[in-house]
């Protein structure tokens, strides 16, 4: 008796969607765009090591180690700064019920909408000589000018560092925030049963099994502070990223200006290492988790009120007096706002931001899906490399792109525009 054949009828029908790549293509893409992204970076190494004049001797003998002091003394204060309101208010709307809790979960996201500089600009036209606090103090008080009362100095150091963590902190919140609403719940019960206060919880269990997620926060923030150059330019806080513009165009030596970024690179490969570090070791509690949230404690009278303050400030600071004094200025021009001037400004915007994401969407797909599609070594390897372009200061791709794309494009032509795409593929 001959056995039964299946019915090929019944035989499952392979998706016509599916995609068979190419493996060698997605390679091959994978190599351009990480080429594309590490070109101006090796760029900027390479027109380190031949400088047309070599000032190394006198910058270490001058300026280069106020540079470096303000930049570290920035990227410190202002990271830590961050962490702690990002951290401390990512800890009370997670944990605490309280009003407008709801509301402010999602206002204390609100800064990144404004620029650093932005704040810096209002900030300063804010608490000047001739902006309202200042002037209704004199009014109030009966003074006559500046010499009749004491004013900390707007434009200093301290306060460039609480301007860029006002514009920065939601990086950590938004991470410490996913971090707290991770952790077992039963961590803290027993903690609460045993007779722990609300400081020791967060001291002891929440702020450890966070801490993670906070450096990581923290250390993009610091990348952003190294990378800043129109905050620190208005305040008048020289660090290396003013020393590069500093060398490059007063003294007219890119190839120093290249090694002042080289060491601005190796400060952002410090921080990339102490992200990704962070992100990795979040992964203890993250494995961990259980279905069950934490449960939220009601936070009534005094208590609920300055808990919704302490979370209301850094969005009055981050947002609200930024978007208040640019609004009003606003207002107080009517003209500005049919200007040709301004559409122009307004077309060029929307084009390059759409253009730009566009590409950066695209390449970013790209890499992905090539790495997942084909299980090939090489795509693996490149897809972490092309995230160091993220963390490339704009100084230090200022020196390789003005450099040597005008010189691509005087001598090859169109071909020269390559350095134009790799600015865009250094951002995705």
């Amino acid at each position: 008796m001959s056995a039964a054949q299946p019915d090929p009828r019944l035989a499952p029908i392979p998706p016509r969607w599916r995609v068979r790549p190419a493996g060698g293509g997605w390679a091959l893409g994978a190599l351009v765009i990480a080429a594309l992204v590490l070109l101006p970076i090796l760029s900027v190494a390479a027109l380190a090591l031949r400088p047309t004049e070599n000032i190394w001797p006198h910058l270490l003998a001058t300026t280069l180690p106020r540079y470096l002091v303000n930049s570290v003394v920035l990227a410190v204060g202002t990271g830590a700064l961050a962490a702690a309101v990002g951290a401390g208010a990512a800890w009370l709307v997670v944990m605490y019920r309280f009003p407008g809790v709801r509301v402010l979960e999602w206002l204390l996201l609100m800064p990144l909408a404004i620029p650093a500089y932005i704040g810096a600009y209002a900030l300063v036209d804010f608490l000047d000589y001739s902006g309202p606090v200042q002037t209704g103090l004199r009014a109030a008080m009966g003074w006559g000018s500046a010499r009749d009362y004491w004013f900390f100095s707007v434009r200093a150091r301290g306060t460039a560092i609480v301007v860029m963590a006002a514009a920065l902190y939601p990086y950590v919140y938004m991470l410490a925030r996913a971090a707290f609403r991770e952790q077992p719940a039963g961590s803290y019960e027993v903690a609460r049963a045993l007779g722990a206060g609300p400081l020791a919880l967060f001291w002891r269990i929440g702020l450890p099994l966070a801490r993670p997620a906070i450096a990581a926060g923290a250390a993009i923030v610091m990348m952003e502070t190294v990378n800043d150059f129109g905050v620190v330019d208005y305040f008048g806080v020289q660090t290396l990223t003013t020393g590069i513009f500093t060398v490059w165009l007063e003294s007219g030596n890119a190839g120093g200006a290249a090694q002042i970024a080289c060491v601005i690179l190796t400060m952002i490969l410090l921080l990339v290492g102490l992200e990704k570090t962070g992100r990795r070791r979040s992964r203890y509690y993250q494995s961990a988790r259980q279905a069950r949230p934490v449960s939220r404690i009601a936070l009534g009278g005094v208590a609920g009120w300055l808990a919704a303050a302490l979370c209301l400030l850094p969005v009055l600071v981050g947002f609200v007096l930024p978007a208040g004094v640019i609004a009003s200025h606003a207002l107080d021009s009517p003209a500005s706002w049919i200007s040709a001037g301004l559409g122009r400004a307004l077309a060029n915007t929307l084009t390059v931001g759409a253009l730009a994401s566009g590409l950066t969407a695209v390449a970013a797909l790209f890499m992905v899906y090539g790495v997942r599609m084909t299980g090939r070594r090489l795509p693996r390897l490149l897809l972490p490399v092309t995230t160091i372009g993220y963390a490339a200061p704009g100084a230090v791709l200022a020196v390789d792109e003005a450099s040597l794309a005008v010189e691509a494009i005087r001598e090859v032509g169109p071909a020269g525009h390559f350095f134009g795409a790799a600015h865009t593929m250094e951002r995705y």
